[in-house]
């Protein structure tokens, strides 16, 4: 089982990071586009803190969100808002979701996330953490890749490697770090691609942020890779 008080404190350092940086801020820089296609700095702010609330909701057996378009809709209404308001709403979501994080439970119990993906209950904290490190990538304002703790890049790469593992259309792939090393996509005695590249360069990759331009590739193409 993963360490979910590990996780929540991880976690917590995130969101801090997040919000001091947040709070350079002005309220034009909000409305100026993030690094997501469509979304502006203000829409990354209100995912993240509909996104705390929503794994409130998974950790106490409720549906994440209520439906994809609810999900879409709320994020767009919030997205608009004043800094001091964005700021607040990060702040105070993250405290609930810690505060869900932190009441005694079952953390070996399945649980369900959107679209019908199951997962364990003490992985929901890094999946949070994930979020967080990543979209505060993604607003633009200096955070890079290479700015993500080791520890965050090395889970990182693992969960998604292993996300696409048997992935009927990612050929069988060896990804390496250099010093880890996992398999992924479809099944096979042995994998026929190498990927190697720098820590951020992997999770950039596997995550959708690069396009592996950096990435050594050997026995093949790099392979191209689904939306998560």
């Amino acid at each position: 089982m993963m360490d979910h008080a590990h996780d929540l404190a991880c976690v917590r350092a995130a969101t801090d990071r997040l919000l001091s940086a947040v709070a350079e801020l002005d309220n034009a820089s909000l409305a100026e586009p993030s690094r997501l296609p469509g979304w502006s700095r203000g829409h990354v702010l209100a995912h993240l803190a509909r996104n705390a609330d929503a794994l409130v909701n998974v950790l106490q057996g409720r549906p994440m969100y209520t439906s994809a378009e609810a999900r879409d809709a709320d994020i767009e209404r919030d997205a608009a808002r004043s800094l001091e308001v964005q700021i607040a709403d990060v702040r105070e979501s993250a405290a609930r979701f810690q505060t869900a994080g932190e009441a005694p439970a079952d953390w070996s119990r399945t649980v369900e996330l959107r679209n019908g993906i199951t997962d364990s209950a003490s992985r929901v904290p890094f999946r949070r953490w994930a979020e967080v490190e990543l979209h505060h990538v993604d607003l633009g304002i200096g955070y890079e890749l290479e700015d993500l703790p080791a520890e965050f890049l090395e889970r990182e790469a693992a969960f998604l490697v292993q996300r696409f593992a048997g992935h009927p259309d990612i050929p069988a792939t060896r990804v390496t770090d250099g010093t880890r090393a996992w398999t992924t996509g479809r099944e096979a005695g042995s994998p026929g691609i190498t990927v190697t590249g720098r820590p951020a360069d992997v999770v950039g990759w596997l995550a959708g942020r690069r396009d592996g331009v950096a990435l050594e590739v050997h026995g093949g193409k790099l392979p191209k890779l689904p939306p998560l």
